[in-house]
């Protein structure tokens, strides 16, 4: 499973909008690894910010 795939799943279980800092505390992935997986996901559209500086997936 990719770091990507990881992020999306973690974001999946939570059931709400998470801040990278949650999806950390959730998955135990490194920080870095999170910001590149958001960076790729924003690009690809595959998640979305409802809030500001939390995130979920897109529909």
């Amino acid at each position: 499973m990719s770091v990507k795939e990881k992020v999306l799943e973690v974001m999946k279980s939570a059931g709400h909008p998470v801040s990278a800092g949650e999806v950390e505390k959730l998955s135990g992935l490194d920080r870095k690894e999170i910001d590149n997986a958001f960076k790729e996901l924003k690009k690809e559209n595959a998640i979305v910010s409802p809030v500001r500086c939390k995130w979920e997936p897109a529909e």
